[in-house]
């Protein structure tokens, strides 16, 4: 009886939590410590770190750059339509003028004299046309001259109008007079259609030129 009363009080005891003293404060380590430990590190700021500059090219020295698109007068503009719009006579008017230099080349009696006042008409018509394309031709192309898209085209179209603008000078110096019978006036007006038939193939060449060649 005595044991078990003994067993049930041990196995109290066991059951029974154990206090633990906690103290009230913790203790700090003196100030000396702190001392031998140094200073606290200091950690940057994320946002004062230093940022690195990174150079962006210029555009102008970039490979594979898109071209800068240049300005042009107003002038350049209004130049541009009226030779543009003025070359459309070109070859209606050099169709006209074959067809009727080619009948009066063909007149040896010179019974057609109607025929020569078209004729000079249609050349004064030329004449005045190609002026006006020569002007504003030389003019835009000095003031595109800076301009690489398309340079070699305008410049051979400039030379072939070039070299028509001389051929219809001398064609017009070249034209035969009134009389056709003899051998010299024969001649004259052969050599004045071939003056012609030049001056028009170079300009032909010159024109067409542009329409193809983009």
């Amino acid at each position: 009886m005595q044991g078990a009363i003994l067993l049930i009080a041990a196995s109290g005891l066991l059951q029974q939590p154990v206090a633990r003293s906690i103290p009230d404060t913790i203790p700090t380590p003196p100030l000396a410590n702190y001392a031998r430990l140094g200073p606290a590190p200091r950690f940057a700021n994320p946002i004062e770190l230093p940022r690195r500059s990174v150079a962006i090219p210029d555009a102008d020295s970039t490979q594979g750059q898109r071209p800068k698109a240049r300005e042009y007068s107003k002038g350049y503009y209004t130049r541009l339509s009226i030779h543009k719009y003025a070359s459309y006579a070109t070859l209606p008017l050099f169709a006209a003028e074959y067809f009727v230099g080619q009948k009066l080349f063909n007149d040896t009696l010179n019974t057609r004299r109607g025929l020569k006042g078209v004729h000079s008409a249609l050349a004064l018509g030329i004449g005045g046309l190609f002026a006006v394309n020569t002007v504003t031709g030389v003019w835009n192309l000095w003031e595109g001259r800076r301009e690489p898209a398309g340079r070699a085209r305008r410049y051979v179209h400039a030379l072939l109008m070039l070299v028509s603008d001389a051929g219809f000078l001398a064609t017009a110096a070249s034209a035969p007079g009134d009389d056709r019978r003899s051998g010299t006036g024969s001649d004259d007006a052969s050599h004045h259609r071939t003056l012609a038939i030049a001056s028009f193939s170079a300009a032909t060449v010159g024109y067409v030129m542009m329409l193809i060649w983009k």
